[in-house]
């Protein structure tokens, strides 16, 4: 009867979401008075997940799983969660979650409720909170099946570190035909990834040119942040359409949003409004994105963003 989550990994590593899915886990558990089992698929460490309140840890170790395939990792999960007579299944908000959730939910024959921001408000009924209508308001909906699963926004619950230790246990679960294989992955390792990234410094077409990025990668390099950009700037080709957000790009749920140059379309801002403190810095004092922001200055970036990075680069030299 426990409560099943389902936690990320990349080469080996967990991400930081899994952590996060895994203090939401704790906190259903605690209100059901039951315990959390973790499925993790080529995990190298499972036992950092107990100190996130996990008490038992399926480790699943497969070549097959290497590459991620929604229809492989659900149906393992789902022989995880029947096997573990899991009640609700927690998943991350993640695009792998995404995909998987839907694929799990048919094979379960459960409820699947996305976009959770907060632990139940009710376990009878089941009531959770999630944002609608892309960020600009709350619901709160009941899921009435057997078995729940409940997908968490990113940064939405934050970690939450619990005393313990979780025990672990190998779990061999049959994986069907891939149909789909991934030959291989082509991607950046030595930049912060959007979906990961706590604080992200993103530019738009007030920048003018790719030139003029350097500034951007300077910033995200003293903060430890991402680098992203608007779509105007992806279309033009001044950078790559992997670090688009917005509505149509990747979504942003990051605890610092930092708006550089760009003016606020409401396609961007329904991309980035789930991050929890937006920053724009822009010349247009009537920028649709001042409305928007937790806070704004009206400036020139050419001035005021170098004048912030050696303010930055003085702080932490006296740190």
């Amino acid at each position: 009867m426990s409560v099943l989550v389902y936690t990320e990994s990349e080469q080996g590593a967990f991400k930081k979401t899994a952590f996060e899915v895994a203090s939401y886990a704790k906190a259903v558990a605690n209100q059901l008075g039951t315990t959390v089992t973790a499925v993790a698929i080529n995990a190298n460490d499972t036992s950092t997940l107990g100190t996130y309140g996990v008490d038992k840890v399926l480790n699943i170790t497969n070549a097959q799983l290497d590459k991620f395939n929604a229809n492989a990792y659900a149906s393992a999960i789902k022989q995880a969660a029947e096997s573990e007579s899991a009640q609700v299944v927690v998943v991350s908000s993640s695009a792998d979650s995404k995909y998987l959730a839907p694929l799990l939910a048919v094979g379960l024959n459960a409820g699947y409720a996305s976009n959770v921001i907060a632990a139940p408000s009710n376990t009878s009924p089941f009531t959770v909170k999630r944002t609608a209508f892309t960020n600009k308001a709350f619901e709160n909906t009941q899921i009435s099946t057997d078995i729940k699963i409940v997908g968490v926004s990113n940064n939405a619950f934050g970690l939450v570190e619990n005393s313990g230790s979780a025990s672990a246990e190998e779990f061999s679960p049959n994986i069907p035909e891939l149909g789909v294989t991934v030959e291989s992955v082509d991607k950046a390792t030595d930049k912060v990834s959007i979906a990961d990234a706590e604080i992200v410094v993103s530019g738009g077409r007030g920048l003018k040119g790719p030139e003029n990025w350097g500034m951007i990668e300077e910033l995200a390099d003293v903060l430890g942040a991402a680098t992203a950009c608007s779509k105007p700037v992806s279309d033009l080709g001044w950078r790559p359409h992997s670090e688009h957000v917005g509505q149509t790009g990747k979504p942003v749920a990051s605890n610092l949003y930092i708006a550089i140059g760009i003016s606020g379309a409401i396609q961007h801002l329904a991309g980035i409004n789930a991050s929890k403190v937006k920053v724009v810095i822009n010349t247009d004092p009537e920028a649709p994105f001042f409305k928007a922001a937790d806070y704004g200055v009206v400036g020139d970036a050419f001035q005021v963003v170098p004048e912030l990075i050696e303010k930055l680069k003085a702080f932490k030299a006296q740190q």
